[in-house]
């Protein structure tokens, strides 16, 4: 599959990228600055993009599959975050001038813009979304565990507590490359933990 990865140079983007070339996937990595890029492939393109911006994007889209979303953006607090949201609007805009459908994204902590552009994309009916939603998150591998999922902001455990605090960034990434040949968590929210 040809994958367009944004916030690729981040840290749970680095293990998306290179578990996807590892996979067989064809990758065009976007980064703001794409000289943080370590890894070198020959079926991946490493091009500066501004995420923000939907022309910028447009050319990176043009004959592609899917696109994965590890973006982060600091919360401050001076300002309050809105990248999550101007982000997405430029990306669904050439997400549908380049005729692509399949987006996965995924959402770090409980910001209030991540909600808005959880808001935005329910309303976006012509796009195959699903946004991933992991508790803390290690710097760590993929592993071997079993992947548990709930519709939601937390796996819950027979008592309706969360089930763990953190999951490896390794299996965060695992698990959004899985869902590029399923059709399990489109247009929903899902909460995951590793078992």
């Amino acid at each position: 599959m040809r994958i367009v990865v944004l916030g690729a140079t981040g840290q749970t983007g680095q293990y998306l990228v290179n578990q996807a070339l590892h996979q067989g996937h064809v990758v065009t990595a976007v980064a703001r600055n794409p000289g943080k890029m370590t890894v070198m492939h020959d079926k991946l393109q490493v091009v500066e993009g501004n995420i923000f911006s939907e022309e910028s994007l447009k050319p990176l889209f043009k004959d592609h599959d899917a696109v994965i979303s590890c973006l982060g953006f600091p919360a401050s607090a001076f300002s309050g975050v809105t990248g999550y949201t101007q982000s997405m609007k430029a990306v669904i805009g050439a997400m549908r001038e380049t005729k692509m459908n399949r987006l996965i994204a995924m959402t770090s902590c409980v910001l209030t813009n991540m909600y808005e552009m959880e808001n935005f994309l329910k309303d976006t009916d012509d796009i195959n979304w699903t946004v991933v939603r992991p508790p803390g998150l290690k710097n760590e591998s993929a592993t071997a565990k079993e992947i548990l999922t709930h519709e939601g902001y937390f796996v819950p455990d027979e008592r309706g507590s969360p089930i763990g605090q953190t999951i490896a960034r390794g299996d965060v990434a695992r698990f959004m490359l899985s869902l590029l040949n399923s059709n399990a968590w489109v247009k929903k929210g899902v909460a995951m933990i590793t078992k």
